[in-house]
């Protein structure tokens, strides 16, 4: 199949990137253990597949999953359009210092994630996270600077507030929002970000279109994760939210099964369905995860299975918060 392109922003922001990314995270952190040879051959098998679009941070590792995709694209460089972040900062051995947005820092993360890259220029550069301490305003006038140096192409955010997206947006024009977006959680549809994007004419990048996995249906206990698995400290993986949110999948199950299809392909469909503005970047680790979910891409959903699926995982179905610490989201 030929993978189709969207477009994130407009004007002078506009992006085109395949429909549908790759989210390279898990590759070197949180989901339990990686293997650089086959991370680096699902990459390539994207790149190969027509999945152009990569997405990573420099706290992932920290810092090595940087290095990996730079590995993974030193001779296909112009095949990319890739995306990194900002603003989680982290020492080597993995200590969280805190969220820094001040401008000083937004230049030293810019050269030492082209550095760790191997690249003279990032496609897009987010804000990972919004600095409380520091307006959005410095935030992003030094990041326009990066853009203005050829470092940066195009700019974005993470897990931003509606009123945070505008005043940023006045700066430079913000090319796409990137926010966790799936069945199981749904809160963009709540709570003004996708009424704001789209009157401004900025993409979104939906992060964790398979609800961390869950929407597999593979994960059926705790047990399932390994030992080192972040998800095994998340909220919505504990106790009675654990057991709630399986009778989610469930329904996503069932519907899957009436159309043939991997439970995991009909929810990426379903993210796919919201609009020709949304791209989501479902990550993985292994070559058979990639394949199934490119294919999603031919799943065309009626404007009755998207209202089966509204049914089955309505927005605030999922029990648990998103992360044990919410306090950096939504600023």
């Amino acid at each position: 199949m030929t993978v189709p392109r969207r477009t994130l922003g407009s004007g002078s922001a506009a992006l085109e990137v395949s429909a549908e990314g790759l989210g390279c995270m898990g590759m070197s952190e949180f989901y339990g253990r990686g293997d650089e040879a086959e991370s680096i051959a699902v990459i390539h098998a994207a790149l190969d597949a027509g999945v152009n679009f990569l997405d990573t941070a420099d706290m992932y590792g920290p810092f090595t999953n940087e290095q990996l995709v730079g590995r993974a694209i030193a001779h296909r460089r112009d095949e990319v359009v890739l995306a990194t972040k900002f603003g989680n900062e982290r020492r080597p051995d993995g200590t969280r210092v805190g969220v820094n947005g001040s401008p000083q820092y937004v230049r030293q993360a810019c050269d030492a994630s082209l550095a760790r890259l191997g690249v003279d220029h990032i496609d897009l550069y987010y804000q990972h996270r919004v600095d409380p301490r520091v307006p959005v305003e410095e935030t992003w006038g030094a990041m326009g600077e990066l853009v203005a140096a050829g470092k940066v192409r195009h700019l974005g955010i993470s897990e931003a507030a509606p009123d945070t997206i505008r005043r940023a947006h006045q700066v430079h024009p913000m090319t796409a929002v990137q926010t966790e977006w799936s069945l199981w959680s749904r809160d963009v549809e709540d709570d003004g970000v996708l009424d704001t994007i789209r009157e401004l004419g900025i993409g979104f990048v939906a992060y964790s279109p398979l609800g961390r996995g869950f929407l597999s249906g593979a994960i059926q206990r705790i047990e399932d994760l390994e030992p080192d698995d972040f998800r095994r400290h998340s909220p919505r993986f504990q106790g009675e939210n654990f057991v709630t949110n399986l009778e989610l999948v469930d329904h996503v199950r069932e519907l899957a099964a009436e159309r043939h299809v991997a439970p995991s392909q009909l929810a990426l469909a379903w993210v796919l369905a919201q609009g020709e503005d949304v791209v989501p970047i479902p990550g993985t680790k292994h070559r058979h995860y990639l394949d199934e979910n490119i294919a999603a891409l031919e799943i065309h959903l009626s404007d009755e299975d998207v209202r089966a699926l509204d049914a089955a995982a309505p927005v605030g179905s999922a029990a648990g918060q998103r992360y044990a610490d919410m306090s950096t989201v939504y600023r």
